[in-house]
């Protein structure tokens, strides 16, 4: 039995980069031997055991060969005789298919570490388009890697782009694909995530409405702006939709399967950008400020609606800020209107509601005229 550190863990070890999570494969042992030595089984699929002090993932040496179209249409192998190079060769790039003995001697049987010299990301053999995720995979890494000198190589863009043409992405359930999209939207560089994609023809499978050129430089310059900001992963979302129509964006974002705050923050943000990007109507009545405020629900979500305003400051086009800083003043004067004093004047029942809604009307009126 033989115990190897493997994949991002000496990825970043190598890079100089801080390892948040070890994994480790196990050469030569069975499930029965593993729970004997205390482990407890976490895998359905395929063994895999966490350590009894550490807590950290432990998986027995397996092979994986296609049988199936779709994510669970794989035969795992593993037994005692699986070898650690045929552990690493099911794996997607050479950077991530290293491992390191315990005594710290690395094991390259792919190159890896010449790739990791050269910054390329490149796949580790043809069973890389067996899993249409690897695509997006590959484009979260290059997200990450990319401001420090890393591209994917020109034979794994061209490897994507087939499998991209045979249809392979068709495959992915929403979820596999939100979750790839949401932790792309934190990386060190997202646009470069949606480039990939873009190159190898997949944002046209996958969000067809940002592969339009209309909507795809404005989506990313504002996601640029607000990774900037650090921005909430629905602001990041809403911000890379928000040249796209909003019934359109609203769609793609439930097509997605994306969490309530992304599609509400995808929705408002849309809504807004439908009135302060008409170029005919470059200011605003009071009616229609108090419409947006309601419709953002700012008495009941003020938070919301703060969040939803440095979104807009990342996505509306430099001539319509003023009038973004006006709807600001506007919401700030109108939540500061107080329905205990109306009821001190003797106002109530329907009255009452009039009331606050006249006040808040007046109070928008001054900021948009300021």
């Amino acid at each position: 039995m033989q115990t190897y550190l493997v994949g991002g863990a000496v990825r970043d070890k190598l890079l100089g980069l801080e390892v948040k999570d070890r994994d480790w494969v196990v050469v030569g042992s069975t499930p029965d031997e593993m729970r004997a030595r205390g482990f407890k089984q976490v895998g359905a699929d395929f063994p895999v055991f966490l350590h009894p002090k550490t807590g950290e993932e432990y998986a027995l040496a397996r092979t994986e060969r296609k049988q199936g179209r779709g994510y669970h249409g794989f035969t795992v192998y593993s037994a005692p005789d699986v070898t650690l190079e045929q552990d690493l060769q099911r794996r997607d790039l050479t950077i991530n298919a290293m491992a390191e003995t315990e005594d710290g001697q690395l094991v390259d049987p792919f190159h890896g570490y010449s790739d990791l010299e050269q910054k390329k990301l490149r796949h580790v053999s043809d069973a890389f388009a067996e899993d249409p995720l690897r695509i997006l995979r590959t484009a979260r890494f290059a997200a990450r890697l990319q401001p420090m000198g890393f591209s994917v190589c020109r034979d794994t863009m061209a490897l994507m782009r087939n499998m991209v043409k045979e249809g392979e992405l068709a495959d992915l359930v929403p979820e596999r694909v939100w979750q790839e999209v949401q932790r792309a939207l934190h990386e060190k560089a997202p646009g470069v995530f949606f480039d990939v994609l873009k190159e190898v023809g997949a944002l046209d499978a996958l969000i067809p409405e940002l592969a339009k050129p209309e909507t795809f430089g404005h989506g990313l310059q504002a996601l640029h702006c607000m990774h900037i900001k650090q921005g909430s992963t629905a602001q990041r979302f809403a911000a890379l939709l928000c040249a796209v129509p909003e019934p359109a964006a609203v769609a793609r974002a439930k097509a997605m399967k994306s969490p309530n705050d992304c599609k509400d923050m995808v929705h408002l943000v849309g809504l807004y950008m439908g009135h302060l990007a008409k170029p005919d109507q470059p200011t605003l009545s009071p009616e229609q400020a108090l419409e947006l405020l309601e419709k953002a629900d700012l008495w009941r979500r003020p938070e919301r609606f703060t969040h939803l305003q440095e979104t807009l400051s990342c996505t509306v086009n430099p001539g319509q800020s003023e009038l973004l800083s006006q709807l600001d003043t506007a919401a700030r004067l109108a939540l500061a209107v107080n329905p205990q004093d109306l009821i001190k004047r003797g106002h109530q029942g329907k009255a009452l509601g009039d009331a606050i809604r006249n006040e808040r009307l007046a109070r928008i009126k001054q900021a948009l005229t300021h």
